[in-house]
């Protein structure tokens, strides 16, 4: 069954070019052009993959996603962005967007962050739940919990955690750490990444004897079991 995209999209010139560029690529597609359609599509249909661009009449694009959010924490969204739109940008990816692509794009990148978004969103092996120790995740419902206690992050704590567990015992670099859940357009210090990990870190380690996040020096993150003790 092909994957369902809505393109929300007010400018036809450019809405019309996705949807007959998606079309041929074999997705089922819906269009809207204000925000207030793209809310009553939403709601009267079942998506597989959002692409909202934020300057919408009626209602603005974060606005939107805020609205989708509510209901579904797990669709993904692209963000379809003017190069000017930086902070409109940090908004939508703090929101809970996966992605964003700045206009004007190239078909084939866009696509590509179509085929991310969808592989992520299905999950490992059919299965929206991940385990690491007594770590639990499910993408779907975004629950985590630890050891049965119910852990609460922010979406982006959430991505960043869920890239960890799809990549247990791998050395992730902050470059792609950042590619991965900050999106390729990112061009802020990779900094961020530290503040994040140490957010995640007293979440998840909160009352535990082991720590899951490791840092290895001089190239990133890993995710391993190691005792508090053997950090110090």
């Amino acid at each position: 069954m092909a994957d369902r995209i809505l393109i929300v999209e007010d400018e036809k010139n450019i809405a019309r070019v996705l949807e007959l560029e998606l079309t041929y690529e074999g997705y089922t597609i819906g269009v809207a052009s204000t925000g207030s359609e793209a809310l009553i599509q939403f709601r009267e249909a079942e998506w597989d993959l959002v692409l909202l661009d934020l300057m919408l009449p009626e209602i603005h694009g974060l606005d939107v996603l805020k609205r989708i959010r509510a209901s579904d924490a797990a669709l993904p969204v692209i963000l379809l962005t003017a190069k000017s739109d930086v902070k409109d940008k940090v908004a939508g990816l703090d929101l809970g967007a996966n992605d964003y692509v700045t206009k004007p794009f190239e078909i084939e990148e866009l696509l590509a962050r179509i085929r991310a978004c969808l592989r992520m969103n299905s999950g490992s092996g059919g299965s929206d739940g991940y385990r690491f120790g007594n770590l639990e995740l499910n993408e779907k419902t975004r629950d985590v919990s630890r050891n049965g206690r119910a852990i609460e992050l922010t979406p982006r704590e959430f991505d960043l955690l869920l890239f960890f567990m799809q990549h247990p015992g791998q050395v992730l670099s902050r470059e792609q750490v950042l590619d991965a859940v900050w999106g390729f357009d990112y061009y802020g210090d990779t900094n961020v990444i530290d503040v994040y990990i140490r957010y995640l870190r007293k979440k998840v380690d909160a009352g535990e004897a082991t720590s899951y996040i490791q840092t290895v020096r001089g190239v990133g993150y890993v995710l391993k079991e190691q005792n508090h003790e053997a950090e110090k």
